[in-house]
């Protein structure tokens, strides 16, 4: 099948605090994640198989005042179900927007997701379903960016995709240095020895160890997704790559 899209399939990791929007200091703001699912059918439409993990900040810190003093387990594992709140509104949205979709759970939630077996999100991707994976990996004391990781790997993605509020990785905050520059291409090793808060050590551990790429973007700005999968210079590419001219290229934010 011809497609648009650099990319067959890939794994799209975003944020659960992204979908508070602006207005909001927990929940789930409706013109996100209608926006979302309309950036992810561009995507579908370009010919791209699209597996999702989302986190599920935006639903936990919610809860936050309650947790003073719970254990960690405990806590990670309402974590996990807050990722499948977000889950199954994405799923919605995505309906809506006229995508086939499946929800897998790594915890069994048989009225309401499939449990994840990895053959069968496989099949439902080369058969053009959206696949969304919530509830982390299943244990407590792992972030969703191993989740996405891990299942990266498992699905055979040739990219993880990791959807911020910001475009890509840089030498410093953004937000809060206007000097900071865009890293358009960094090797892993080189942003770990920098200390750049991208993903936990553990899921870049993964991607380390099966030369996994990454590609960090805004996903807030309209046809980001596209033009990250059609091999347009948005955001930061994070590889592996040792015989790569140079270990990081910058310019100005």
């Amino acid at each position: 099948m011809s497609t648009g899209s650099s990319y067959t399939r890939v794994l799209l990791k975003l944020s659960g605090e992204a979908l508070l929007g602006t207005e909001r200091d927990f929940g789930i703001d409706e013109t996100v994640i209608r926006n979302y699912a309309q950036e992810i059918k561009s995507a579908v439409d370009l010919g791209a198989e699209i597996a999702i993990v989302i986190g599920g900040g935006n639903i936990f810190r919610g809860v936050q005042n309650a947790m003073k003093g719970m254990t960690r387990a405990h806590a990670d594992y309402m974590g996990m179900l807050a990722t499948m709140i977000n889950g199954m509104a994405l799923q919605d949205a995505l309906e809506q927007a006229g995508l086939q979709t499946r929800l897998q759970s790594s915890i069994k939630m048989e009225e309401i997701a499939e449990p994840f077996i990895r053959r069968r999100a496989i099949r439902h991707l080369e058969k053009g379903r959206v696949v969304i994976f919530g509830a982390g990996t299943g244990n407590p004391y792992f972030t969703t960016d191993t989740a996405a990781a891990l299942r990266g790997l498992e699905i055979d993605a040739e990219m993880i995709l990791k959807g911020t509020r910001v475009n890509g990785v840089f030498t410093a905050d953004p937000e809060k240095n206007d000097d900071a520059k865009r890293f358009v291409r960094i090797h892993g090793d080189e942003m770990i020895r920098r200390s750049l808060q991208v993903m936990d050590m553990t899921a870049l551990t993964l991607c380390r160890e099966s030369a996994m790429p990454l590609h960090i973007f805004d996903m807030g700005m309209s046809g980001n997704l596209n033009r990250v999968l059609q091999g347009e210079n948005v955001g930061t590419q994070v590889h592996w790559n040792e015989e790569a001219e140079a270990p990081y290229v910058a310019e100005e934010a």
